[in-house]
């Protein structure tokens, strides 16, 4: 195992009890400050406001005409509302579609339609028309339909290679979360599975053979089998437990590496666990952002970008930041201005879009766009609270 500077992060791993308590879930609420002795952006940060619609809404969308969106438009769940909203990357947002209450995670299936993860099911999404198509009801019993960090209902989602079957982890308040898994012809769920606590992220793997719950309340990653849908248990704790659901450092959201199917989960900008999900082995690598870390992706090449949401202890931590990671292990570091959630990255590859939506406090209604290459950041408002996000 590396060598990791400031052991004493663990210390601070444990929330005073009624603390605890009242949080249920230990997230750090981050501080809007600068990244400590890193370069600030080439350019001042600008801010992009939407377009006024200029046509007549269609059924189930408002402040936007029917148009097929453009390759490269993006889409984010909006969890502040009960949206999904379409962005031109160079505009902002160019309409929204009303899906179902506290829009989390989405997928983008390769016939163009989304899959979100609400509190009160998973919405189909057809991107071309613009429209809702189904709301698919969720098995699991997750209580009243709620909003707020701690909502019941689809957290993470995924889609299987074959595009036959889409992969949900819904969040049940006080227990155990499951995976439900739908049939995306019928638009039914065909099967249930328990995971672990309060599922962040859903991801597959490339073959389609399993399936990777992220359960950030149980400290662990659920490997599912596709077929017979047997689960294993595999904890991802490089801070340790200590503290439960009053801990900070738990998983949060994982990319597949594509060169070896192993699993990639950013910690704290300070620890990169590697879990090889046919044998449960860990290792963990360093990082170099040490700042509290949520969304990640990984692109085709083996580039991971994991985003910053700011310091758990201002004193010691730096601020948000989005961390992009080359295969060998190289970072590049790029300062951000106040918390985000998740990442998407272009077609292309020069362009990083992070999500202002953020599970905590501190949130804002748009995007950074990164160009990866300058390191110029600019602000685009596009949405309300978004956290999901794809490119079309």
């Amino acid at each position: 195992m590396t060598k990791i500077r400031r052991p004493s992060r663990t210390a601070r791993a444990v929330l005073p009890a009624a603390v605890a308590a009242v949080l249920l879930a230990g997230c750090a609420e981050a501080a809007e400050t600068p990244a400590a002795g890193a370069a600030a952006p080439t350019s001042p940060t600008v801010t992009v406001p939407p377009p006024t619609s200029t046509g007549p809404a269609p059924s189930g969308t408002k402040g936007a005409t029917a148009v097929a969106p453009a390759a490269g438009t993006l889409l984010v769940a909006d969890f502040g509302s009960d949206t999904v909203t379409f962005v031109d990357p160079a505009r902002g947002s160019t309409g929204s579609v009303r899906v179902g209450t506290a829009p989390y995670g989405l997928a983008l299936g390769k016939d163009g339609r989304a899959w979100v993860a609400t509190a009160e099911g998973v919405a189909v999404v057809d991107t071309a028309g613009r429209r809702r198509l189904a709301l698919v009801p969720y098995r699991t019993d997750t209580g009243p339909v709620t909003t707020g960090e701690y909502r019941g209902g689809g957290m993470g989602i995924a889609l299987a290679p074959d595009g036959k079957r889409a992969y949900v982890g819904v969040n049940v308040p006080g227990g155990n979360g499951t995976l439900e898994v739908i049939d995306t012809a019928s638009l039914k769920v065909v099967d249930v599975v328990e995971v672990g606590r309060r599922p962040f992220d859903v991801d597959v793997s490339r073959d389609g053979s399993a399936v990777y719950a992220t359960n950030h309340d149980s400290f662990d990653v659920t490997v599912v089998d596709a077929d017979s849908l047997g689960t294993r248990r595999v904890e991802v704790a490089p801070y340790g437990t200590e503290g439960g659901l009053g801990s900070w450092l738990k998983p949060h959201y994982t990319a597949v590496r594509p060169s070896d199917g192993k699993l990639l989960l950013p910690f704290e900008g300070e620890r990169l666990a590697v879990v090889d999900p046919a044998t449960g082995r860990v290792e963990i690598e360093s990082m170099t952002a040490n700042t509290h870390q949520h969304g990640a992706t990984v692109t085709p090449d083996g580039t991971l970008l994991a985003v910053g949401t700011g310091p758990i202890d201002p004193d010691e931590d730096r601020g948000p930041s989005l961390t992009v990671r080359s295969p060998g292990g190289a970072e590049r570091v790029y300062p951000l201005d106040g918390p985000h959630e998740d990442v998407a990255v272009s077609e292309d590859g020069r362009t990083a879009y992070v999500t202002g939506g953020f599970t905590r406090d501190g949130y804002w209604d748009g995007i950074s766009v990164v160009d990866l290459g300058s390191g110029e950041v600019t602000r685009l408002a596009a949405g309300s609270r978004p956290l999901g996000v794809v490119v079309l």
